[in-house]
């Protein structure tokens, strides 16, 4: 069996008013659901300004698109701001699929 891996770390941007988050590895519908609480833990904390730092994401589920998506929407009705940063080629490839590409990243 694959070992999955998955890491989410979020941090304060040196520009006030940024939330960060790195994800690294693949984000499935086994661990997806910690990226849809953390998101959501921020935008009602009050972080509406949120960078979604993908670089090292080897795979994105369907059940990722949706969360990201719906993260994008939320920020965007509290008058912020979500984009995914650097985002992988898989990530990239993913995103283009589903014409999310221009609007995300």
């Amino acid at each position: 069996m694959k070992k999955e891996n998955f890491l989410l770390i979020k941090e304060k941007d040196s520009d006030p008013g940024i939330t960060r988050f790195t994800v690294v590895g693949r984000v499935n519908s086994k661990n997806s659901c910690l990226l849809k609480f953390k998101l959501e833990d921020s935008i009602n904390d009050g972080d509406v300004n949120i960078v979604l730092n993908m670089a090292d994401v080897e795979f994105l589920s369907s059940d990722g698109k949706r969360i990201i998506l719906h993260t994008y929407k939320e920020a965007v009705r509290t008058g912020g701001r979500f984009r995914i940063e650097n985002p992988s080629q898989a990530v990239r490839n993913t995103l283009k699929m589903v014409a999310l590409d221009d609007v995300l990243i």
